[in-house]
């Protein structure tokens, strides 16, 4: 077997890699036994443009639309695509732009550019081929195969055509196609459950507050502000207080400030940095995405530059609480994030906010982080959005102060937070059992096509390449 790298692939062509490895005892077949060119031409005096959807093909087999300027359209010959043919892009095969197009789509079409094939049914699945086509193995055969000047390298399609693929009986496609299907949907169950999980903790965890569960919202359209009020409060914070009037509760415990829990807010520092995160032991500062996501995310940084000094007084600490203070985005404002552990020598921006000083004999620190992801703590934030940099939404430190929640003894507090961590680490860990499902159906797929020694050498080169 020949063994290669990526970095050689460019002297690489059909003679040296004239074939994909997959057993002996599979069947084969050349791909242009399997596929017949479709070349039906649109007939433009029968139809408008704006009624037919022109698409793309995209490196990884996907197809979407292809965005067409209004009042434009295309001079050159177009050719429809029906549900179930295989189309490629000429110039893009070699990274791999084939696929198959799903149902669904209607007067769906390609410029000249591109090649249509209609599949033969009685041999060939569609699903089997279009996972077949985004297989590393064919892929790097894809590469390998390409020809002409440099910048102007492509696939021909003879070539494309000429190759024999791994073909079992129509049934044995069909049974590793649902085989395939049949573990992406455990995975899709997974996934669902740790939404559930999640949600029904969040839910909980505002039960316990006294909070009752946020009436839906309507799926119709409805006017619900004008525009001049839009950079002011989000669509969605207008609609809540429309339908629930209001958040109201009967909570068992007492009302409070934020400013009456912490000594203080304080923002950081935002110079100008380079364009890449720190290195290990460089200084650096914190994007607004370290926090916005509710998570801190140390990698979420650009290095400060070495004629710059750092402000060691904004470096980020083990144990703080960062809130995030503006972002063109509104439900990313007053996002809170936990450090619980982090490198050293990265400072807050100042679009970010760090609790100061909170008194630990009256809130748990993490208590915070889930109180301001309250529905009625959201909508004191939102009702109170100033807009004075374009369309980028702030909080300021006196609004933060004084947002109001209810606050249990600390005892409760604590289970009130270990019961959410609980329910997030389960579905961490369910999120995680589906990407592993995901990633096993796959390779599954691989070793019934492929030698094993073909997966394993295409396994070891992806990972070296990322």
């Amino acid at each position: 077997m020949e063994i290669f790298r990526f970095k050689n692939l460019g002297r690489w062509d059909k003679f040296t890699i004239p074939h994909l490895h997959f057993p002996s005892h599979v069947p084969s077949e050349q791909i242009g036994r399997l596929l017949k060119p479709r070349d039906e031409r649109v007939d433009k005096s029968m139809w408008k443009f704006e009624d037919l959807q022109p698409i793309t093909i995209h490196f990884g087999g996907d197809i979407s639309r292809r965005k067409v300027t209004a009042g434009r359209e295309y001079s050159l010959s177009l050719v429809w695509v029906r549900p179930g043919d295989v189309v490629l892009s000429k110039i893009d095969l070699k990274n791999g732009a084939v696929g198959v197009l799903e149902d669904g789509w209607d007067n769906a079409v390609v410029t000249t550019h591109f090649k249509v094939y209609e599949p033969d049914l009685t041999r060939l699945n569609p699903t089997y081929f279009r996972m077949l086509l985004q297989t590393g193995e064919f892929k790097r055969w894809l590469w390998a195969n390409r020809s002409g000047a440099d910048g102007r390298t492509e696939v021909k399609l003879d070539v494309f055509e000429e190759l024999e693929i791994p073909l079992p009986p129509l049934p044995e496609q069909r049974a590793i196609v649902a085989a395939w299907r049949a573990a992406l949907d455990h995975a899709a169950a997974l996934e669902r459950e740790a939404a559930a999980t999640e949600t029904a903790a969040a839910l909980a965890f505002e039960s316990a507050l006294g909070f009752t569960p946020s009436t839906p919202l309507p799926d119709r359209p409805m006017f619900v502000a004008s525009f001049k009020d839009m950079d002011r409060w989000s669509h969605e914070g207008i609609l809540r207080r429309i339908v629930d009037g209001g958040t109201t509760h009967a909570s068992p415990w007492p009302m409070v400030k934020l400013g009456d829990v912490i000594a203080d807010l304080e923002n950081g520092w935002s110079p100008g940095c380079l364009d890449r995160p720190a290195k290990p032991g460089e200084w650096g500062v914190l994007k607004l995405s370290a926090a916005s996501s509710g998570e801190y995310r140390e990698d979420e940084n650009k290095a400060l530059p070495p004629k710059l000094k750092p402000r060691p007084k904004f470096e980020v600490m083990n144990g703080d609480i960062l809130i995030t203070r503006a972002s063109g985005v509104g439900r990313l404002v007053g996002r809170a994030a936990q450090v619980t552990q982090t490198r050293d020598k990265l400072m807050i921006c100042d679009k970010i906010f760090r609790v100061v000083d909170p008194d630990q004999t009256r809130i748990v620190p993490a208590f915070i982080t889930h109180v301001l992801g309250l529905h009625h703590v959201r909508a004191q934030i939102e009702r109170e959005f100033s807009n004075e940099s374009g369309m980028m939404k702030n909080v300021s430190k006196p609004v933060l102060n004084g947002l109001t929640f209810p606050l249990p003894p600390v005892p409760e507090q604590q289970k009130m937070v270990q019961a959410l961590t609980d329910a997030r680490a389960k579905g961490a860990q369910q999120r995680i059992d589906a990407a592993k499902a995901r990633a096993k159906a796959w390779a599954d797929f691989e070793t019934a096509v492929y030698s094993s020694e073909a997966v394993e050498e295409t396994a070891a080169l992806i990972a070296e390449a990322s």
